[in-house]
């Protein structure tokens, strides 16, 4: 039995078109947390990788991008915290997608991440 983590993608975001913009509902959430707790910049450290274009957002509580793979065609949000990493399902987004970034960040650091996924089905 193999004890890497499963990117399956339980629920994917819907969009809804109201006046005035976008709202997303449903979707899925990986929080990828490194087992020394520290997230220090191992993001930005595998974000640079020139695989990824990275856009980030303006001034919030946490650094937000919004990340394109370019060798899988892929898009996704990463939203980094002290202690862990969040990684939000677009509605293009694939397993493979969230697996490559899995791998390029563990490849940045010596440290094991765990990985749980959450899903908001509203």
């Amino acid at each position: 039995m193999s004890d890497e983590p499963s990117f399956r993608i339980p629920a994917r975001p819907e969009r809804e078109y109201r006046e005035g913009g976008v709202e997303r509902t449903r979707g899925s959430v990986f929080t990828l947390t490194p087992d020394d707790g520290a997230v220090e910049d191992r993001v930005e450290r595998a974000l640079a990788d020139e695989r990824y274009t990275v856009g980030d957002w303006f001034d919030l509580p946490a650094p937000v991008y919004l990340v394109r793979d370019a060798e899988r065609n892929g898009v996704f949000r990463v939203v980094r915290h002290d202690d862990r990493v969040d990684v939000h399902v677009m509605a293009t987004t694939d397993s493979g997608v969230l697996r490559a970034f899995y791998d390029r960040l563990g490849a940045v650091g010596d440290v094991s991440w765990s990985v749980e996924c959450e899903t908001n089905d509203d």
